[in-house]
């Protein structure tokens, strides 16, 4: 499988998809968004690959946005499908995967690439990362799910305070925040990632999924998260890790799970 605008790894178990348009500070454009969504669905759908990490090529930059030239001259039916087709064959999809994806956040994430990270289940930030949902400033708003997440993550106040005034905030003022889960050297991001990555790796890939489920099910205003929970857990007894975790449990071993 190929891509122009992306680079895709597997070691370790580990899937390793990195926006590769440095020349543009990784900006996000249609065609980038098509091949992202093609490549984690490559990563979810092999079962080999447990855990996914997104990281931005160079030092400058995870996502500095979207590519603006493609949609200055788009109007009102234009605007709201490049929002709508965006959301479902990207951000919502990373949100929805049942492989859980780590976003390392090398520099700038502004705009879509913000956006994206917030889409993804864990975030790690280097030092000289800033992050931000410019859009006003544009005459626009966030259309890649930014009001939503941001306000989940960090928050009515702080997430009105970021779009209104289209500012950046630092790495350390988006751990305060709440926004990022760690805050690392730029030499030690995607090591720190993969060291969580093998963490996770050692647990159920069918729980997993479930959690992820159950957990994004309590975001979902139409849905009842608590009732998503308990449906979760009782699948879960029925899942062959099930049998397998409790018997390596109980016989004081380490699990290997198959992820049925």
């Amino acid at each position: 499988m190929s891509y122009s605008n992306i680079l895709l790894e597997e070691v370790n178990g580990i899937g390793t998809i990195k926006i590769n348009r440095p020349k543009k500070l990784n900006a996000l454009n249609v065609e980038t968004i098509r091949e992202l969504h093609e490549a984690f669905k490559y990563c979810n759908d092999k079962k080999s690959i447990t855990v996914i990490i997104l990281i931005g090529e160079g030092e400058k930059a995870f996502v500095a946005g979207a590519d603006i030239s493609e949609f200055a001259h788009y109007d009102v039916e234009k605007g709201t499908q490049l929002s709508a087709k965006g959301q479902k064959l990207l951000f919502d999809y990373v949100e929805q995967l049942s492989t859980p994806v780590i976003c390392c956040i090398n520099g700038f994430a502004l705009g879509g690439g913000l956006e994206l990270a917030m889409s993804c289940h864990i975030r790690l930030a280097s030092t000289n990362a800033k992050m931000g949902l410019p859009e006003t400033s544009l005459g626009v708003i966030p259309g890649y799910g930014g009001t939503q997440r941001l306000t989940q993550l960090v928050g009515k106040g702080r997430a009105l305070e970021m779009i209104l005034t289209a500012g950046m905030i630092d790495s350390n003022q988006a751990l305060t925040y709440g926004l990022v889960n760690h805050v690392t050297t730029l030499e030690e991001l995607q090591p720190l990632a993969e060291k969580i990555a093998s963490k996770i790796q050692n647990n159920s890939p069918s729980a997993i999924a479930s959690a992820i489920r159950a957990v994004n099910a309590g975001q979902d205003k139409s849905l009842n998260g608590y009732e998503v929970e308990i449906s979760e857990f009782g699948k879960c007894f029925g899942t062959e890790d099930f049998k397998e975790g409790t018997t390596a449990f109980l016989e004081k071993r380490k699990a290997k799970f198959n992820g049925n």
